[in-house]
């Protein structure tokens, strides 16, 4: 196996090669994968990590999930050459503000990364680990300090920066329309106020410094949150998974069983296109009738459909919370993956009286900017359980994707701080699709399938 990886390293098309040698870990640390790709475990235990990214040079930068002093984030480095990280360094000369801290990008010679209220950039200095210039504030939030507070970026390469302004409610709840401590019937808001400056992604200026919301302009509306956003250069379109509201059942419990509130809305994958709207909080994303419907706090009751806002690409699984994609580039992978995304899944909290579901790593097959089949289970292994009733159940739960300069994958996680790197071991030429069969199978399990109303039912 040794002598194959190393022949695929010396033939990739890469910006850097590999190291020569580079194997994986005995057992995958800990991951399942398709047949063909290896992992290794690259770094541990640095601390609860958000987004991160990798530098042409293989050096690595992680987004810390820290709420108070400074040094947020963390560079590390293989000095070695044997895939492992030898050098790690907390830096960061900027106040932490919260634990919905995420983003961590390089762009055009420059690390940019969040708070849960402001963007900033630092120049790399290269040759060097830290960057050596101090860091400039591009963004400001000026909203108080709320719930889903991720400032997610994406970057079109002409200038533009797309920033994540998630809404804290699930569904813009008036709750003065219920008696105090009740749930079941609750109004939404009509209008919703906080859609005049939330629930939406807006852009601006990468280069302008000290920008506050009102210096860019709404992209697109109707988004109640947003962690997983990219630009895809293929089609030069801007891409976003949506998490789907909660709480169907709770509130609405003449329409809505137990068994459809963990199964339902969707996580909705766009394609997101300037003044689109995505109708939250009026609507949700039923990804089994394929269909946008009114949510019960506007009049719905679980069939009348709402057709006059942006219908997502494809709906994904309920509450399995997609935190992070990337659209793949490389060429060590085969050539079926490229183009494609991945996503993380960082699982779900709330699906009881069901199991728990999500934590793993995904890929959706693409062709002419959209995609091409059902979604496939990438990476599993990380709950280290096979069955999750609470989300503290899991041992690591998938936060970050970034690509290494030689088409490796790395994968971050925000219980621990462990970091993998995924390798394809073998001929990607020689790639069949049979190598995903044993892959298929998981989806049998109990995070991965569609809960049964009867049999499933946590005991």
């Amino acid at each position: 196996m040794r002598k194959a990886l190393v022949y695929l390293l010396v033939l990739c098309s890469c910006s850097q090669p590999a190291e020569k040698g580079l194997a994986p870990d005995a057992n995958n640390g800990g991951l399942i994968l398709p047949e063909g790709f290896g992992a290794l475990v690259v770094a541990d235990s640095i601390g609860r990590s958000r987004h991160m990214a990798v530098n042409d040079n293989g050096d690595i930068y992680v987004k810390l999930r820290v709420i108070e002093g400074d040094r947020g984030s963390v560079a590390l480095r293989d000095e070695d050459g044997d895939g492992k990280m030898d050098v790690i360094k907390r830096f960061g000369d900027y106040p932490n503000d919260g634990s919905f801290a995420t983003e961590m990008r390089i762009h055009n010679g420059y690390l940019y990364f969040s708070s849960e209220l402001v963007v900033y950039r630092q120049k790399i200095t290269p040759g060097k680990l830290i960057p050596e210039v101090i860091e400039q504030v591009i963004l400001k939030d000026h909203h108080p300090m709320r719930w889903h507070n991720a400032k997610s970026l994406a970057f079109d390469g002409k200038g533009g920066m797309y920033v994540t302004f998630s809404a804290p409610t699930n569904a813009c709840e008036d709750w003065h329309s219920v008696a105090e401590g009740t749930t079941a019937n609750v109004k939404g808001e009509d209008p919703c106020r906080q859609l005049e400056s939330l629930a939406g992604i807006w852009r601006f200026d990468e280069n302008k410094t000290v920008q506050s919301q009102a210096d860019g302009v709404r992209f697109a509306t109707g988004i109640r949150s947003v962690v997983a956003m990219a630009w895809n250069p293929q089609d030069n379109q801007l891409y976003a998974i949506n998490h789907g509201r909660d709480y169907l059942h709770s509130h609405a419990p003449q329409h809505f069983s137990e068994w459809q509130n963990s199964v339902l809305p969707a996580e909705e994958f766009m394609r997101i296109k300037e003044d689109d709207n995505y109708g939250w909080p009026y609507t949700y994303y039923d990804h089994f009738k394929n269909q946008r419907l009114w949510a019960p706090e506007y009049g719905g009751d679980g069939s009348k459909e709402a057709s006059e806002f942006t219908a997502p690409l494809m709906g994904l699984p309920a509450h399995w919370a997609p935190n992070d994609m990337l659209f793949y580039r490389g060429d060590q992978f085969p050539a079926r993956y490229k183009d494609g995304a991945f996503v993380a899944f960082h699982g779900s909290t709330n699906r009881a009286p069901y199991p728990q579901a999500g934590y793993v790593v995904a890929f959706l097959p693409f062709s002419n900017g959209a995609p091409s089949g059902e979604m496939e289970i990438f990476a599993d292994g990380f709950a280290g359980t096979d069955q999750i009733v609470q989300m503290k159940d899991a041992q690591y739960r998938p936060m970050g994707l970034a690509e290494g300069p030689d088409g490796s994958l790395y994968i971050s996680e925000s219980t621990q701080g462990r970091i993998w790197r995924i390798l394809y071991l073998n001929d990607p030429l020689a790639f069949h699709e049979n190598q995903l069969a044993a892959m298929e199978q998981l989806k049998r399990k109990s995070y991965l399938k569609t809960p049964d109303p009867v049999t499933d039912l946590l005991q």
